[in-house]
């Protein structure tokens, strides 16, 4: 899933960056459904992330803080300091002696920062993606509090019932996931900070969605007796019927009714919140049957255990961290920079950023990830899981 994410990440980037959403003509709004990467990439998050938080809230021990962190930044920070440090002494090299610029950008804060040289919402243009990657890591800091705020809560009813602690844990993230609207009106209130719709509790709602499905996960393995386990195996089994919904919520969210195709166009309130609703539903129906399956699914395994399959989200978030300093970075290089053809141009951009990805797994994230492995305690080696990496 990590992998289909990341692709659609690329396919939308290579479209924008040719033009191609500036053409009226033809089906090439459809490229602009592209961005449900970032809703599929933040739902993976919180199924995977807060799955032990969960567990933990039903019947489980805590995870360690200390060691979740240590994961996440090893997860993250290498290739990506890496990629800041290729950016700024390539096509960011007129700002190299900005200590600002490099400390915004190493500490993916440059969506907070106004006004500044990039004069765009999203930070430099070759580092555009990384928008979402700065929502991802705010959601990593705060996820600690926010899994025991929601653990608090759930274990008020003093109940030794699995499935009562379940359903007010789920009570709980809807409440979460719902403060995301009062946020969204608030960014398109006059005078508020032009890069607020970037923040993080815009996207609580498709954090809550993986996190829900984690607590459902969860749920089903301790208590097959419910008919939530028999709901599960539904799902799963209807992986076709979901993922025709999830193409049709695509084809929805492509069109103006979620906002202006094009970043020349300012959105408003009502059609960015139903771009909130509706590509959190397409990633939802997409993520929910692989989430709720039974491991070895014949279908699904068919589908996203290929090796392919499982090449291509080994390095997808190299592919996600490369793709934009290739994608513009060819165009400049051409002239053609809006004028591009997405049919010749993808499979080209496509290949060199899987080989940058490619580089990026074998030369940064793996070593680095396994000098962490061992350094960490012993007891610990046998429980690490791969987690999502984001996108753009």
């Amino acid at each position: 899933m990590r992998a289909v994410a990341a692709l659609a990440v690329l396919v939308f980037h290579v479209a924008s960056s040719a033009g191609a959403l500036l053409n009226p003509a033809g089906a090439s709004w459809l490229y602009n459904g592209g961005q449900i990467g970032v809703p599929i990439f933040f739902t993976l998050s919180g199924l995977l992330l807060y799955r032990p938080w969960a567990a933990a809230t039903l019947g489980g021990s805590a995870p360690r803080v200390g060691r979740y962190f240590r994961k996440r930044a090893l997860r993250i920070l290498p290739a990506y300091w890496a990629l800041v440090v290729v950016y700024m002494v390539t096509a960011g090299r007129g700002h190299i002696g900005d200590p600002v610029t490099w400390g915004a950008l190493l500490t993916l804060t440059q969506t907070y920062l106004p006004h500044h040289w990039w004069n765009g919402d999203l930070g430099p243009a070759h580092l555009g993606q990384a928008w979402s990657l700065a929502v991802e890591v705010a959601w990593y800091l705060f996820l600690p509090p926010t899994a025991a705020l929601l653990g608090w809560y759930a274990r008020r009813e003093t109940t030794g019932d699995i499935g009562v602690r379940a359903r007010r844990l789920l009570c709980g993230i809807g409440g979460y996931a719902a403060l995301s609207v009062p946020f969204t009106a608030v960014v398109f209130q006059s005078g508020t900070h032009s890069q607020m719709g970037l923040w993080l509790p815009r996207y609580f709602a498709w954090f809550a969605i993986g996190m829900a499905l984690a607590v459902v996960t969860v749920w089903a393995r301790l208590d097959e007796r419910r008919p939530v386990a028999a709901l599960c195996r539904a799902v799963a089994d209807s992986w076709i019927a979901c993922w025709t919904a999830a193409a049709m919520l695509y084809v929805i969210a492509s069109t103006p009714a979620t906002g202006p195709i094009t970043f020349l166009t300012p959105d408003v309130f009502w059609t960015s919140l139903l771009d909130l609703v509706l590509s959190g539903l397409c990633a939802a129906a997409l993520v929910a049957p692989v989430a709720l399956a039974p491991p070895g699914h014949p279908g699904l395994e068919a589908v996203l255990g290929n090796p392919v399959a499982r090449f291509l989200g080994r390095i997808s978030y190299g592919l996600f961290l490369w793709q934009m300093l290739i994608i513009v970075s060819w165009y400049e290089w051409t002239g053609r920079l809006f004028r591009g053809e997405v049919a010749t141009d993808l499979p080209l951009l496509a290949a060199a950023s899987v080989a940058a990805a490619t580089l990026s797994l074998h030369l940064v994230e793996e070593p680095l990830r396994r000098l962490g492995l061992r350094r960490s305690p012993r007891r610990d080696r046998g429980r690490e899981r791969e987690a999502p990496a984001p996108s753009s």
